[in-house]
């Protein structure tokens, strides 16, 4: 059963291009005289490193997306171990990573937001009306006033 990994590799920065060419199609015909297929291979180029590895700063990273069988993979992991100008190198099975992002998108989707449903308010209570009081008249108003003026 062929199963689709991800095999990212770092290559010592002095290696000239033509021979980091020779080296991934080395890498690329151990595949696939295993009978496992190269799906994508890609020079991602000279980027600086997290830390030192093997008294290198830099390196030159390649990722190599190949659909194989578990024997082929470590036939390749076993290769890049003993290549001599491979400073580090990790493999990663993408189908598992696929069907993990998938579910957690299927529960994702499954709960929604509760500010993006809309707010559903029960009838807010309708007050009693307060008793109105009439409204007083403008001219009783200034005769009470100039009333207690002359008081």
């Amino acid at each position: 059963m062929d199963r689709l990994y991800e095999v990212m590799f770092i290559v010592r920065p002095d290696v000239v291009d033509e021979e980091l060419d020779k080296l991934v199609a080395g890498f690329e015909t151990t595949v696939t005289n295993g009978g496992g297929i190269i799906k994508n291979s890609e020079k991602l180029g000279r980027r600086k490193l997290a830390y030192t590895v093997r008294k290198f700063n830099d390196g030159n990273y390649i990722l190599l997306t190949i659909e194989a069988n578990g024997p082929v993979v470590a036939e390749l992991e076993r290769r890049l171990r003993v290549t001599e100008p491979v400073i580090k190198f990790i493999t990663v099975r993408m189908d598992e990573e696929e069907k993990r992002l998938a579910k957690v998108k299927a529960l994702r989707n499954a709960h929604q937001k509760r500010s993006a449903q809309p707010v559903a308010h029960a009838p807010a209570p309708v007050a009693a009306a307060a008793p109105v009081s009439e409204p007083v008249p403008v001219a009783s108003v200034a005769e009470a006033e100039t009333a207690q003026a002359t008081a």
